[in-house]
């Protein structure tokens, strides 16, 4: 129970091993739903395909004899919204709510927009359940175009759809805020700007409970979370520290990584994370990557251009808007070393990117002028 007329009915999937087809889930997912009983009964959300009837069977136990009246609609990204379908037939008589573009997307999905049996409804649109009125915040683009956000002004419930949300099924033991950093950078992380706008549009409510779309209810240090995502959403800077990403084909460059971290923890550097963009999960690295102010680059050339899974890297940080952080490089190239050139054209249109004054330049094995320009970088960085 989340309050007295306030009921979680989501499920746990152990069952999936990527999310959107790309993120590990060591620890699977949750899709949340939750009902809201006064005169009138609303449901918040559908859950993933795979678990339809055990969700129906979950919104039955809740309400026993009681059907609902509407179901709202916030997201209409499948694990979401996939159950609409068999819960209209379910409950033949209940109205779906949602947002004019979440109505154009059902039609694409299944092959109708509820015309007969919807309220379309815009931002600061309210629904009267009876004692407790819902009022809509529409938050387009966080994630997708048509989502709203739902607040129930008498429990002072925010609904959040995917915002606030994190990887892992509610049943794992594990730390919200890496599983939510590393799902807010991967999922919504572009979209700093819009998440900007609903943080304001928010900011006057009077807010004592957050249910998002994916992960725990969030009822205690409400500050906290939210500070969270205001630092996330404008690029701030969360831990002082300095992360470095690599890539190394014969363990050239690996060596000039470990003698970097070293020289950093000796010059005070508190925190050092190390990643090897061949072997680590990818999404950790972008989580890093956005953590901290300070970032190392270290490739080798590869081609003519930076090596390949240094590429994706840097792909999917400017992809997300990464900007306000000091870039240091490592190049290694055994007759053309390109990779500094290649790097500072790369993150060209980032904005307020610095890079540092010292960039190490390898030819094949590490040298002695190496070691002094690792040293001058974390002096630096440090």
């Amino acid at each position: 129970m989340i309050s007295e007329k306030i009921t979680y009915v989501g499920v746990n999937d152990r069952n999936i091993d990527l999310f959107e087809g790309q993120y590990i889930v060591p620890n699977g997912m949750a899709y949340n739903s939750y009902i809201i009983e006064d005169d009138k009964i609303a449901v918040m959300d559908t859950v993933d395909a795979n678990f339809g009837d055990e969700w129906l069977e979950n919104i039955k136990e809740a309400l026993g004899t009681k059907n609902p009246d509407y179901l709202i609609v916030q997201h209409m990204e499948p694990d979401h919204s996939a159950n609409i379908g068999k819960f209209t037939e379910a409950y033949p008589n209940a109205v779906v709510v949602a947002t004019d573009k979440a109505f154009v997307m059902m039609q694409k999905f299944f092959g109708t927009d509820y015309a007969d049996r919807r309220i379309a409804v815009k931002d600061g649109d309210s629904l009267s359940l009876g004692n407790r009125i819902l009022t809509f915040c529409t938050a387009p683009m966080v994630h997708w175009p048509e989502v709203m956000m739902t607040y129930d002004s008498t429990d002072k419930v925010l609904f959040s759809a995917d915002a606030f949300g994190k990887f892992g099924a509610l049943d794992a033991d594990e730390d919200w805020d890496c599983e939510a950093r590393r799902y807010y950078f991967g999922i919504v992380g572009k979209y700093g700007v819009q998440v900007q706008a609903v943080l304001a549009k928010l900011g006057g409510l009077d807010v004592q409970t957050i249910c998002p779309l994916h992960g725990p209810v969030l009822t205690e240090n409400l500050g906290y979370y939210i500070d969270l995502y205001n630092t996330w959403s404008s690029y701030g800077v969360e831990s002082e520290g300095v992360v470095i990403c690599y890539t190394s084909v014969y363990g050239n460059t690996k060596k000039a990584v470990e003698m970097l971290a070293e020289e950093l923890k000796k010059n005070g550097c508190a925190k050092v994370a190390v990643n090897d963009l061949a072997r680590c999960d990818m999404a950790e690295a972008v989580e890093d990557a956005f953590r901290y102010g300070k970032i190392v680059l270290a490739s080798t050339t590869y081609n003519g251009d930076i090596f390949p899974f240094m590429r994706e890297f840097i792909n999917e940080l400017t992809e997300r808007g990464y900007r306000n952080r000091k870039i240091g490089i490592i190049e290694n190239g055994s007759w053309a070393p390109l990779v500094a050139k290649k790097i500072t054209k790369a993150f060209e249109s980032s904005k307020d990117i610095a890079f540092a004054e010292t960039t190490v330049t390898i030819h094949s094995a590490m040298k002695d002028i190496n070691i002094e320009q690792i040293k001058s970088l974390a002096k630096e960085l440090a």
